[in-house]
């Protein structure tokens, strides 16, 4: 480990905490990565020729037609008209140049999470044992990288694009464990809440400019556009990251001596650990509290997925709204999302420093707030009908709502094993990755064919299920107390190594 950098601040020290800093150029690189991950969403909707795949779909049922018209007039499908009357020369008009089925579709937005499933673990022990500044900076460059070759490469066969995702979720997969492992070195214990959700509200920022600028750039400029002015800008990111941000208060030279002390000293790594202790795993995976935040991790993001993948195309194909629209309605909520999840951390940390509240009552208040409210608002959705805005109303509600697992669950890893922090969440992620995967498969397999309101209904039914089993198993086994084993490793030996340091250093002779 290096020695410690001597203490300068600077100007821009004097304005935003070093720690602050971190927290910020954190979640911009958050929303960088997320952004660039759900842009082909909406990118999508004006890459598709959906006029030739009904076409193909209606030539594919054709001998069915007898029987399907029996069917229709003893059950009537709910189908929805375009909002304020409008008609279908829109859609032709927006149509794309790939004739890709639902299936295929699917497979193309989920192919993302196969490399973010296996570069996790693997990543986050890197971010432990090395560098997490350099493992975040890999994580940006590599969606940036591949985001500017999307375009070429889909040109010539959808395989390009399929090459393209799988590396950039490899990239996007080392994003939460380096963030934590420094949340862990930066942040104290008063200020967690506050920062892991500074931090990670750029997952929702990311996603609504993404949403918003790639509605506009594709309706504008071509789906192309969408690619090139997305990782254009996410360049200058890595040079700030670079120069601004260091793996630990010990090795920031903009920092002040009074704000270094004051991390070092909350934490309790005034003395370094020359080796990171290794991981526990007997213990980590028979201790509860990390079951709990696994399974409310897991069945959370399937929701989350829901919201951030799908809701567009279910806006698209069932409530009829046109791209720009589609965009600008799909990015609306998130904006209050930032603004709730901000505040819900901050009031949550200043109860915790006032002891009014545990924080192990403030994990599983806002985890229940993630879990409850969309529930009740996908219930809702799916009786609703075809009235348009109060149906997006209803599902802004509950994307808001899920701003609350920032200051959940999502950073419960922090509180029961700061030391395994960046392993714990890679774990808890690389399982929750998996409804990554089958939420795209899930609704092509349920919509194919049947773009109706009928078959949302089971697609949001399943979520409703999975929404109340984290709330109860978070509820009743959810922990924010340090779990015994976190210290079973650094902080023992640095137990053990300053009982024998005395020892040595009283016959020693004194240095000038």
């Amino acid at each position: 480990m290096s020695e410690e950098v001597p203490a300068k601040g600077s100007i821009l020290g004097k304005l935003v905490p070093a720690r602050y800093v971190l927290a910020i150029l954190g979640s911009i690189g958050m929303a960088i990565v997320y952004g660039l991950k759900v842009n082909l969403s909406v990118a999508m909707v004006a890459m598709v020729n959906h006029t030739a795949i009904h076409q193909l779909q209606q030539q594919s049922a054709g001998h069915h037609s007898i029987a399907n018209a029996t069917t229709s007039e003893s059950n009537p499908v709910e189908q929805c008209s375009p909002p304020g009357g409008a008609t279908n020369v829109t859609a032709k008009v927006e149509d794309g140049p790939f004739s890709w089925s639902e299936p295929l579709q699917g497979t193309l937005l989920s192919c993302y999470f196969w490399g973010y499933l296996v570069s996790q673990i693997p990543l986050a022990h890197v971010a432990e044992n090395f560098s997490a500044k350099w493992v975040m900076l890999f994580s940006v460059a590599i969606n940036v990288l591949c985001t500017l070759l999307t375009p070429v490469l889909t040109a010539s066969h959808y395989g390009g694009l399929i090459v393209m995702r799988v590396l950039e979720g490899v990239g996007g997969g080392a994003s939460f464990p380096a963030m934590h492992v420094m949340i862990a070195s930066w942040a104290p214990p008063t200020e967690r809440m506050v920062m892991s959700t500074i931090i990670y509200v750029g997952t929702s920022a990311g996603t609504a400019l993404s949403i918003l600028l790639a509605g506009v750039l594709s309706a504008s400029w071509g789906w192309e556009s969408v690619f090139y002015v997305m990782g254009a800008l996410s360049c200058i990111w890595m040079v700030l990251w670079v120069f601004l941000v260091q793996d630990n208060p010990n090795k920031q030279r903009f920092i002040s001596a009074e704000e270094r002390h004051m991390i070092t000293s909350s934490l309790g790594t005034e003395t370094k650990v020359e080796h990171h202790p290794k991981v526990p795993w007997g213990k980590v995976f028979t201790s509860v509290p990390f079951w709990a935040i696994l399974i409310a991790h897991t069945c959370n993001n399937f929701g989350w997925y829901m919201f951030l993948i799908e809701i567009p195309f279910y806006m698209k194909q069932v409530l009829k709204f046109n791209v720009a629209s589609n965009a600008a309605l799909s990015a609306l909520p998130y904006f209050p999302m930032i603004i709730f999840s901000i505040l819900l951390g901050k009031v949550l940390d200043t109860l915790q420093a006032k002891g009014k509240v545990s924080t192990t009552c403030a994990r599983k208040t806002a985890t229940s707030i993630c879990t409850i409210i969309p529930g009740i608002c996908l219930l809702i959705l799916c009786y609703i009908g075809c009235r348009h805005y109060e149906a997006v109303s209803i599902m802004s509600v509950g994307i808001v709502a899920m701003g609350a697992m920032f200051s959940g669950f999502l950073s419960n890893h922090i509180d029961i094993a700061p030391n395994f922090a960046g392993t714990l969440v890679a774990l808890t992620n690389t399982a929750a990755t998996l409804p990554g995967i089958v939420v795209p498969l899930f609704v092509g397999f349920v919509t194919h064919g049947n773009q109706n309101i009928s078959a949302w209904r089971i697609i949001f039914g399943v979520t409703i299920v999975l929404f109340a089993l984290e709330f109860l198993v978070f509820a009743i086994f959810g922990s924010g107390a340090e779990q015994s084993w976190n210290r079973s490793g650094a902080q023992k030996e640095a137990e053990v190594k300053d009982e024998k340091t005395p020892l040595k250093d009283v016959n020693a002779p004194l240095k000038p």
